[in-house]
């Protein structure tokens, strides 16, 4: 308990900075992963070609090689003086938007292909089409799996610590090397997690039942 007590500002910092990473890495997952799959169903061959590509790569990729990309070559290359936040958020979100392409591709194939056949008999174009008829209604169907993928993602978080983002694992190693017993460090940290895995199923659950047809 006096590890909690003795290093609550490192904790809240660390809880805050766990709630930030794992924000800004969903939406910028949510946003790719959207688009992604639009290129995978769409009626061009290189923008589905594309899609595939990058499903396959990044979803064949150990995280924890993107992360060793993220913060060693891409400052090299691309973004010269990038914090460790940007380049987690950067590691996280490109990693978890092909889980939340092939979900949202599921839940566009749960769609009757009628009314995408509708939609472009009066003259409506594919990118209308997905927009406005055929997101709106997989999203019923995606919700689940997504806050499964956004859980995970919650806990892939842990790795940014390792890379000197100040999040609950790095707080959590910084005062296991002051020699704090291990097993109160890791139930804190645990705890934390939880609030923050039950806060975003919580959520989900509400978006779910907000938006169930009744039958």
């Amino acid at each position: 308990m006096n590890v909690l007590l003795d290093y609550l500002p490192e904790f809240r910092d660390g809880f805050l900075g766990t709630l930030a990473i794992t924000a800004s890495s969903a939406l910028l997952a949510l946003v790719l992963g959207v688009v992604i799959a639009g290129f995978r169903v769409s009626p061009v061959p290189p923008l589905r070609a594309f899609g595939t590509a990058w499903v396959m790569v990044l979803r064949n990729t150990p995280l924890t090689l993107l992360f060793l990309v993220a913060f060693f070559v891409v400052p090299q290359v691309l973004f010269r003086g990038a914090s460790p936040y940007i380049l987690a958020t950067l590691a996280l979100g490109f990693y978890t938007s092909s889980f939340v392409c092939e979900a949202v591709r599921s839940g566009i194939n749960t769609v009757p292909l009628g009314q995408a056949e509708a939609a472009r008999s009066i003259g409506m174009t594919f990118s209308q089409t997905l927009r406005q008829i055929v997101l709106p209604q997989a999203t019923r169907t995606v919700l689940a799996p997504l806050s499964s993928i956004f859980i995970a993602l919650t806990k892939n978080s842990a790795i940014a610590g390792a890379f000197g983002f100040g999040e609950l694992f790095n707080v959590s190693k910084l005062l296991n090397d002051k020699g704090y017993s291990i097993a109160w460090i890791f139930l804190w940290t645990a705890l934390a997690y939880l609030i923050i895995t039950f806060a975003i199923s919580g959520v989900f659950r509400v978006l779910e039942r907000r938006m169930e047809v009744v039958r």
